[in-house]
């Protein structure tokens, strides 16, 4: 089992300070907007991603404007779509999609929630917007056990706990059964509770893909549990994988 350099000052209450994860979270290789720089191994080619077909694929990702398809790593073979419905809508749909030598191939859509005000561009502590960019995924945890998760992965019984009621009065216990960690603000190589943050605490950070609770997050993108535990057992560092995140305007420039 991989180790990380866990900072265990961190506390299950701190969660919850922004981003969903506490996390005042972002790599300087991973900008809003900016090319996703995660240090995983080369890309090779694989199976196609959860709900995919091996029929075939598209040229281009849908949704993605010329502007956003080009912040994408060439590198990049497996790509998390978070869609959201508007700037200011905490509702998205999120689709991971495998390059193959046929194109893109898509996923299921997935229903997904994304911060409680929606998006922006430049994130900061408590604006509770979730960040749009471009940003590598390589690391994983959760309170429960790996659940066959091919990125590195941080089993915390006590870091992966999450505290009282969402906005909507939804408990939120098992929003962190599972996580992705979300490379905006934060260290990659790391566990998702590592604690630094290159931007600096005011630029926010914890952002994560974890299990949805029915309600918008703090910052994070949230996903219902199957579909956590489906992300988690495909996402693979010798693929390189990404999420493009953002309001479907946005990610259509």
């Amino acid at each position: 089992m991989r180790t990380y350099r866990t900072r265990v000052a961190l506390l299950a209450a701190s969660l919850l300070l922004t981003g969903c994860g506490g996390g005042l979270a972002a790599s300087p290789d991973s900008r809003p907007g900016g090319t996703a720089s995660d240090g995983a191994p080369t890309a090779t080619p694989g199976a196609p991603a959860p709900g995919g077909t091996a029929g075939a694929g598209t040229r281009e990702i849908p949704g993605l404007g010329p502007k956003t398809r080009a912040a994408v790593p060439a590198t990049a073979r497996q790509v998390v779509v978070a869609a959201g419905r508007g700037r200011d809508s905490p509702l998205s749909t999120v689709v991971l999609y495998h390059r193959t030598a046929d194109g893109w191939q898509a996923g299921t859509a997935w229903p997904a929630h994304n911060a409680l005000r929606g998006w922006t561009d430049r994130h900061l502590v408590g604006d509770l917007r979730s960040p749009t960019g471009v940003y590598g995924l390589t690391d994983a945890g959760g309170r429960l056990p790996d659940p066959g998760a091919k990125l590195p992965y941080d089993r915390s019984a006590r870091g992966f706990v999450a505290p009282g009621t969402g906005f909507e009065g939804e408990p939120l216990a098992g929003a962190f059964d599972y996580v992705v960690a979300i490379n905006y603000n934060r260290e990659p190589g790391t566990s998702p509770l590592d604690w630094t943050r290159p931007l600096g605490a005011e630029r926010g950070g914890g952002i994560w893909i974890h299990v949805d609770h029915g309600g918008p997050t703090h910052g994070c993108v949230s996903i219902a549990e199957p579909h956590m535990r489906d992300l988690l057992r495909t996402l693979d560092p010798a693929l390189r994988p990404v999420v493009v995140m953002g309001d479907r305007d946005w990610l259509a420039r």
